[in-house]
């Protein structure tokens, strides 16, 4: 069975804050964030996913968190993220 790696974004639901990350497992990350264990964003708790991109190796997906951290990057985030908008 093949091993599915992410490149993730969660976005705090009571603060303009993305964090930008990568894993094996999505729904884990996401639940260790929630619960306080990553220090320097407990205070952002709590988070959603609000998007992923799924990649065969580890290196794939850390690649493209780097990319997320970048200024295009997050101009790329920006505009898929616009267009998932409620109004």
């Amino acid at each position: 069975m093949k091993e599915i790696y992410y490149a993730h974004v969660l976005k705090s639901k009571v603060h303009n804050y993305y964090y930008k990350g990568h894993c094996k497992d999505l729904q884990k990350k996401l639940i260790q964030h929630n619960s306080g264990m990553t220090v320097s964003i407990r205070p952002y708790i709590p988070f959603e996913i609000v998007y992923f991109e799924e990649f065969e190796t580890e290196i794939e997906a850390i690649k493209r968190e780097k990319y997320f951290k970048t200024s295009r990057g997050r101009e790329f985030l920006r505009k898929i993220l616009a267009g998932r908008e409620v109004s």
